[in-house]
């Protein structure tokens, strides 16, 4: 049975670069670095960054993204500071909750987001979205 989500790799171009981006602008706690590589921690989640010369060039077309959980308080903040970094937007929020949705230095796609599940729960229940059910 999985019980979670162990670490999620981002093949990267220039590893310097994406050290920067995922330790100073979306300050999580870099914990390890070798030629090739890096871990750095977003609350107890593992991300790793592996220097690959077959990284992506563009983003994928599709909604595959990744969310990393933020504060009510520390949404605002966040934003500002990414936006202040000039990082490109994929997408304007147009769901439940406060959502920014962005690129890294390789193009993976992040969203920042601060709701839990259960409020994304509620909030799409009181929305009474076409064919929503909870199980």
């Amino acid at each position: 049975m999985i019980d979670g989500i162990n670490h999620i790799t981002f093949a990267v171009s220039n590893l310097g670069r994406s050290i920067y981006f995922y330790q100073e602008l979306l300050e999580l706690e870099l914990v390890a670095r070798w030629a090739k590589g890096a871990y750095l921690k977003a609350g107890e989640t593992w991300i790793a960054l592996n220097w690959d010369p077959d990284c992506r060039e563009k983003p994928v077309s599709d909604y595959t993204h990744i969310a990393f959980n933020v504060s009510r308080e520390n949404f605002p903040k966040m934003k500002e500071k990414l936006e202040k970094a000039r990082v490109q937007v994929f997408q304007e929020n147009k769901s439940q909750g406060e959502s920014f949705y962005f690129l890294d230095p390789d193009g993976h796609k992040l969203e920042l987001h601060y709701n839990t599940l259960e409020q994304r729960l509620n909030l799409i229940r009181n929305d009474k979205l076409p064919g929503f059910e909870l199980y």
